[in-house]
C-alpha cells in the first residue's frame, strides 16, 4: 500500500454560475475542502495508476486544448525553444567597460510549453491560462574577462524544470487543465482532474525572479517554493524548502537584511494562515524565525521590504478570497475602495508586535527601498490605483480592457477618477513616511503624471538603508495600448535628494534613457562597479527586443552618463521573449564550451 498526500494549493477564479441548487451545494462543499487545505487518499499504487490512466483517457476524449492566438504586436511574448548548448556572442557594438565585473546576467520569464498559453473547450465549458502564466525560462549572458583583456561573452537559455514541468514533458503534450479563469464548471472540473491526476491543482511556474543566497541561486514564482539552479548550466537542482522548514509559497522578492545577511521572506496563501514571514540564516541552512501575521484577509502582496531593524509588509486591497469564490465571484479581485495598510514588524517580532499604518487605497507590487530616518520608516515604491492582475471582470473583452487602461497621454488628477472604469494602469514613484512614535503617516507622489514607471532597481548594497538613487523601467503607453500588453520603452534614473525644478519642488529629479521606436526592455538590473566610490557608480544592464527587425540585444548603460548612448550593445542571434525580473551575479566565470554557429 502507498499513501499519497495531495496538498491543495489554490490559484484560480470562478464566474457566477447559472446552474442548479445541487451544484451550489457541491460548490459549498468544495469551498469547505479548500479551507481544510489538503486531501489524503490512501489506495494501492496499482489501482491508483490504473485510475489515473482512465482519467487521462477521459481528458483526452473530452477536452480540446487550443492555442491562444497572439496579435502581431504581441509576437515577442511567444515562447522560444531551449538551446542544446551555449552560444558564443561576437556581435558587440561599442565596448564592454574594462572595469565591468565578471559574472552572469540572468533574467526569468514565462515560456509556455507546447507552443504557448492554452485554452480548453469541453462539455463543461472553457477555461484559459492568463498572461502571467507559462513555465519559467532563464536567459543568461556570461561575461568572462580573458588574460589579454578581451571579453568572452556566452548566451544560454533553459527552462526551469519544476515538478510539474517534468510531469508534462514526460507526457509530451499539454496535460494540466487551465485553472484560473473560465466557465464555472470548466474550472471546477480542472481543479478536480488536475488534483486527481497530478496531485496539484495548478502548475508550479517558477517564472518571475532569480535570486542568490549563501552562494546558491534560485528561481521563483510566489505560487510555490523556489527551485535551486546551477548558475553555469541552468540545470534545476530541486526545490528549496530550507531543510524542510518552509512548506508554503515563497515571495518572488526576498530581501537580505542589512548587517546580518539573513534572508527575509514571506509566503502568501489562499487559506489561513494567509501570510507568514520568515527569516533564513545567512548560511541558508536554518529558518531562524517564522511567524503568522494573523491577517483577516489574503492580500496578494508581491514584495516584502526590510530596514536595519524592521520587516515591511504591504497589505493592499488586491485579495484572494475563497469565500467570494464559493459564492460565484472571482478568487482574485482588486477593490478600488478597499482599505490599505502598511505593517512595520521588528525583525524577529510576532503578529502583536506589528505597528499598522492606514494609508490611501493603492496597488503597489514593487518596493524600491525602505529605510529608517529618525522616528520614521520611509517606504518608496511604484504605486498604482489599479491592478494589472487579474485584469477585467469575467465576460469583458481582455484586449479592450487592457488597451483602454494603458491608453493615456498622462495621468489625470487622482481626485477626478471617480469610476473604476476611468482608472488607468499607471504607476508613479511614491513615498510613505511612517512615524513609529506617534503613528502619523505622510504620503506623496515623487514622480509626475506623464510617465508610468515600474520594475524598480537599486544598488543592492543599499537595500534597507538610505539611498540616493533608484532606477525603473518606463512604460510606453501607446505601444502597450496597441498590443494590450505592457511594454517598456526606456529606463529612468531617480535622484531622491534632488528636486525636479521643471515641474514641482514636491517631485524628485528624473532622468530618462529612452530607446528608439518599437524597442522594448525587460529584466533590467543594476551592476555596481567593483571599485566604485559613489552609489551610482555602475551600469544598468537589460535585455531588449527590436520589434521591427525581430532582433534581441543586451544594452549596458553607464548610470553616471544615463542619457548617453549605451556603452555596449550586444546583439544576440536568438530571440529573447519579454519576461519579468533580472539580476546580475558578480561571480568568477570559467570559459565555457560554446558553439560559434550563431545562426
Amino acid at each position: 500500500m502507498q499513501s499519497s498526500y495531495l496538498k491543495l494549493q489554490v490559484n484560480c477564479s470562478l464566474q457566477k454560475p447559472s446552474i442548479s441548487h445541487n451544484f451550489d451545494h457541491f460548490k459549498s462543499r468544495l469551498s469547505s475542502a479548500f479551507k481544510q487545505l489538503s486531501l489524503r487518499i490512501s489506495v494501492p499504487k496499482t489501482i491508483k495508476n490504473s485510475f489515473v490512466k482512465l482519467l487521462d483517457v477521459f481528458v483526452d476524449q473530452m477536452f480540446e486544448f487550443v492555442d491562444q492566438p497572439l496579435l502581431p504586436s504581441q509576437r515577442n511574448f511567444a515562447p522560444v525553444d531551449a538551446l542544446r548548448e551555449a552560444v558564443l556572442v561576437t556581435n558587440i557594438d561599442g565596448e564592454i567597460p574594462e572595469d565591468f565585473p565578471e559574472g552572469v546576467y540572468i533574467r526569468n520569464g514565462p515560456n509556455p510549453l507546447f507552443g504557448g498559453l492554452k485554452s480548453t473547450k469541453s462539455m463543461f465549458g472553457s477555461s484559459n491560462h492568463i498572461w502571467v502564466e507559462g513555465e519559467g525560462m532563464l536567459h543568461a549572458l556570461y561575461f568572462k574577462k580573458e588574460t589579454d583583456g578581451s571579453w568572452n561573452v556566452v548566451y544560454m537559455n533553459r527552462h526551469v524544470e519544476s515538478e510539474t514541468f517534468k510531469q508534462e514533458k514526460q507526457r509530451n503534450r499539454s496535460s494540466f487543465l487551465p485553472a484560473i479563469e473560465g466557465d464555472s464548471l470548466a474550472i471546477l472540473s480542472a481543479y478536480l482532474l488536475n488534483l486527481l491526476r497530478f496531485g496539484k491543482i495548478n502548475k508550479y511556474i517558477s517564472n518571475t525572479n532569480i535570486f542568490e543566497h549563501a552562494g546558491k541561486f534560485y528561481s521563483v514564482a510566489e505560487n510555490h517554493m523556489p527551485q535551486e539552479i546551477d548558475i553555469f548550466t541552468l540545470e534545476t537542482l530541486g526545490n528549496w524548502d530550507v531543510n524542510g522548514a518552509w512548506n508554503r509559497p515563497f515571495t518572488s522578492h526576498p530581501k537580505k537584511a542589512p548587517g546580518t545577511g539573513e534572508l527575509v521572506i514571506m509566503g502568501v496563501d489562499a487559506t489561513k494562515p494567509f501570510v507568514e514571514i520568515g527569516v533564513i540564516s545567512a548560511d541558508g541552512d536554518k529558518l531562524v524565525h517564522h511567524v503568522d501575521l494573523k491577517l483577516s484577509r489574503c492580500s496578494l502582496s508581491h514584495e516584502i521590504g526590510v530596514t536595519q531593524r524592521y520587516n515591511v509588509f504591504l497589505d493592499y486591497p488586491l485579495s484572494i478570497d475563497l469565500t467570494r469564490l464559493a459564492f460565484g465571484g472571482p478568487l482574485i479581485k482588486y477593490e478600488h475602495e478597499g482599505y490599505a495598510k502598511i505593517g512595520i514588524m521588528p525583525r524577529y517580532g510576532d503578529a502583536d508586535s506589528v505597528k499598522w499604518f492606514d494609508v490611501e487605497p493603492n496597488c503597489t507590487f514593487h518596493i524600491i527601498n525602505c529605510f529608517e530616518d529618525g522616528d520614521e520608516v520611509i517606504v518608496w515604491g511604484c504605486r498604482a490605483l489599479e491592478s494589472i492582475i487579474p485584469g477585467p471582470d469575467l465576460g469583458l473583452n481582455k484586449f479592450e480592457w487592457f488597451s483602454k487602461k494603458f491608453r493615456h497621454a498622462e495621468l489625470a488628477d487622482e481626485s477626478v477618477l471617480t469610476s473604476p472604469d476611468d482608472v488607468p494602469l499607471f504607476s508613479r514613484v511614491y513615498e510613505w513616511r511612517l512615524n513609529m512614535q506617534n503613528g502619523d503617516v505622510k504620503e506623496r507622489n515623487l514622480s509626475g503624471n506623464k510617465v508610468s514607471m515600474d520594475f524598480p532597481m537599486i544598488n543592492g548594497g543599499y537595500t534597507g538603508i538610505k539611498n540616493k538613487y533608484g532606477y525603473t523601467q518606463i512604460v510606453d503607453s501607446i505601444a502597450s495600448s496597441a498590443s494590450g500588453m505592457p511594454k517598456y520603452g526606456g529606463l529612468a534614473k531617480l535622484s531622491f535628494e534632488e528636486p525636479d525644478n521643471t515641474e514641482s519642488e514636491e517631485l524628485i529629479k528624473v532622468e530618462y534613457h529612452k530607446f528608439e521606436e518599437n524597442i522594448f526592455c525587460t529584466g533590467g538590473a543594476f551592476v555596481p562597479k567593483g571599485r566604485g566610490v559613489e552609489e551610482d557608480d555602475g551600469w544598468i544592464i537589460t535585455f531588449l527586443h527590436n520589434e521591427d527587425t525581430n532582433i534581441s540585444q543586451v544594452y549596458i548603460i553607464d548610470t553616471k552618463k544615463f542619457t548617453d548612448e549605451p556603452v555596449a550593445k550586444i546583439t544576440l542571434s536568438h530571440r529573447v521573449p519579454y519576461g519579468f525580473h533580472g539580476a546580475f551575479m558578480s561571480i568568477p566565470v570559467q570559459t565555457q564550451k560554446a558553439s560559434r554557429n550563431e545562426s
